[in-house]
C-alpha cells in the first residue's frame, strides 16, 4: 500500500512534466505559425515595396510619384530596408536607429554590416532603374518579428522553470508529508513502549531482589532484554526528536553493535571487522540511532543469506571529512533494476516484511547525521555491499 502510493507521487511528477513539456511544444508550434505567416506579410510588403519604386522610376506624372512615395513607400515603418547600387553600395537605407553622433564612414561601416546580415538573412531584391542600371533591396525581419519569434522560447524557458519549482514543492511537500508521519510514528511507539517497560523493569527489580531467584539465569536474560527494550525506546524518543551527536569511537561503536546481533543470530553467520585507521579518529554519531542502522543493514543481509554466510565490515578514511563504513554479504544481490528501490518505504522481497528497515537507516544516517547510504556494489548471487557515509 505504501510502495503503491509512492509510485502514484512519482507518476504525478511525471505527468506535470509531461504537461509542462506538451504546453510548451504547442506554444512553439503556434507562435511559428504565426512567425510564418508575418515573414509572409513581410515579404509581400517589401515586394510592394520594390514594386513601387519601379513604378515610380518608369512614372512620368507626377501626381503618380507623388502616390507611390507617400501611400506605398513610406508606408513600410516596421522593415528595416537598404537600396543600394549594383556594388552594394548604400544609396537609401529606412527604419534603421544609427547611434548618434557618428561619422559618415562609421554610418557606412555599419550600413555595411547591415547589408552582410540581411544578405545572409534574405535573398536582396533586383530593382531597375532604367536600362543598365541595376539597384537592389536588402532587407531583414522586423523587430516585431524578430520578438515573435524567440517568444516561444523565452515562454518554454518560463514554463520549465515554474514546472522544475512544481516538481520540486512537490518532492518537499512528500519528504515534509514522511517526516510528520516517521515523527508521529515515533512518538507514539515511545509513548506505547514506556507503560510496559516500567511495568517490566519493577518486575525486573523484584525478581532480581527476591532470594527465590537470586541464583535463576533467567533473571539476568531478563535484564538484558528489558535494557535491550530501553535502548529500542530510547532509538523511538531519538527519532521523535533532534538527536544529540557526539565524537565517538566509530571503531568500538560498529564492534559493539556487531558484538549483540553475533550472539543472538545462526551460527552459520560469520562477522568480521576491519579498520584502516587508527581508533583515536571519531565519528560524529548518535549511538543508539547509529547502532540502529548498522543492525537492519545487517539484518537483511542475514535475510538475504538465508541465515548462512559472511558479513563482512570495512571502516576507512574517505578524504578528509568522511569515514566510510562498508557492510557487505555474501548474500543473493540485488537486481539493477531494483537498487534504487531498496530504500523506498513499504518496498521488500520478504513475504513478512513492512520494508521500512532501509528506508529507516537512510533516513537516520542522512537525515540526522548528515552523512549518507547508498549500496556501492551487488551482483545477483554474490552479493550486497552497503556504505554509510559519516563526517568525521
Amino acid at each position: 500500500m505504501i510502495a503503491s502510493i509512492y509510485t502514484q507521487k512519482n507518476r504525478i511528477k511525471l505527468l506535470i512534466v509531461i504537461m509542462a513539456l506538451l504546453i510548451g511544444a504547442g506554444t512553439v508550434v503556434y507562435t511559428n505559425l504565426l512567425v510564418r505567416k508575418l515573414a509572409e506579410r513581410e515579404q509581400q510588403l517589401i515586394d510592394i515595396y520594390a514594386k513601387g519604386l519601379r513604378f515610380m522610376v518608369s512614372s512620368e506624372t507626377d501626381d503618380n510619384t507623388v502616390f507611390i512615395q507617400e501611400e506605398i513607400i513610406e508606408a513600410n515603418k516596421s522593415v528595416p530596408v537598404i537600396l543600394t547600387d549594383g556594388e552594394e553600395n548604400v544609396m537609401d537605407y529606412k527604419n534603421f536607429k544609427l547611434p548618434e553622433g557618428i561619422s559618415e564612414k562609421e554610418k557606412a561601416e555599419l550600413l555595411k554590416d547591415e547589408v552582410a546580415e540581411m544578405k545572409a538573412q534574405h535573398e536582396p531584391i533586383l530593382v531597375e532603374f532604367g536600362e543598365g542600371f541595376k539597384n537592389y533591396i536588402f532587407y531583414k525581419d522586423s523587430t516585431l518579428l524578430t520578438q515573435l519569434r524567440y517568444y516561444p522560447y523565452v515562454q518554454l524557458t518560463v514554463i520549465f522553470c515554474f514546472a522544475l519549482m512544481a516538481y520540486f514543492a512537490f518532492s518537499y511537500s512528500r519528504k515534509a508529508e514522511q517526516n510528520r508521519v516517521w515523527v508521529g510514528l515515533a512518538k507514539e511507539t515511545a509513548h506505547q513502549l514506556g507503560t510496559p517497560l516500567s511495568s517490566l523493569m519493577a518486575w525486573y527489580e523484584y525478581l532480581r531482589s527476591s532470594e527465590k531467584f537470586q541464583h535463576e539465569p533467567i533473571v539476568e536474560e531478563l535484564g538484558k532484554d528489558v535494557r535491550r527494550l530501553e535502548i529500542i525506546t530510547e532509538r523511538f524518543s531519538n527519532i521523535g526528536s533532534v538527536p544529540v551527536l557526539k565524537d565517538e569511537n566509530i571503531i568500538k561503536v560498529t564492534r559493539a553493535a556487531l558484538g549483540y546481533l553475533e550472539g543472538r543470530v545462526s551460527k552459520k553467520v560469520a562477522f568480521s571487522l576491519n579498520a584502516d585507521f587508527p581508533p583515536h579518529i571519531p565519528a560524529k554519531v548518535n549511538i543508539p540511532l547509529y547502532e540502529w542502522v548498522v543492525e537492519n543493514i545487517c539484518k537483511n543481509a542475514i535475510d538475504a543469506m538465508e541465515g548462512a554466510g559472511s558479513i563482512d565490515v570495512n571502516l576507512s578514511l574517505s578524504g578528509k571529512n568522511f569515514i566510510a563504513i562498508d557492510i557487505r554479504d555474501t548474500g543473493k544481490g540485488i537486481p539493477k533494476n531494483k537498487i534504487d528501490n531498496v530504500f523506498l518505504p513499504g518496498y521488500t522481497t520478504k513475504k513478512r516484511g513492512w520494508g521500512l528497515g532501509l528506508a529507516l537507516a537512510k533516513r537516520i544516517i542522512e537525515n540526522y547525521h548528515n552523512g549518507k547510504l547508498f549500496v556501492k556494489w551487488s551482483e545477483v548471487g554474490k552479493g550486497t555491499t552497503f556504505r554509510i557515509m559519516l563526517p568525521r
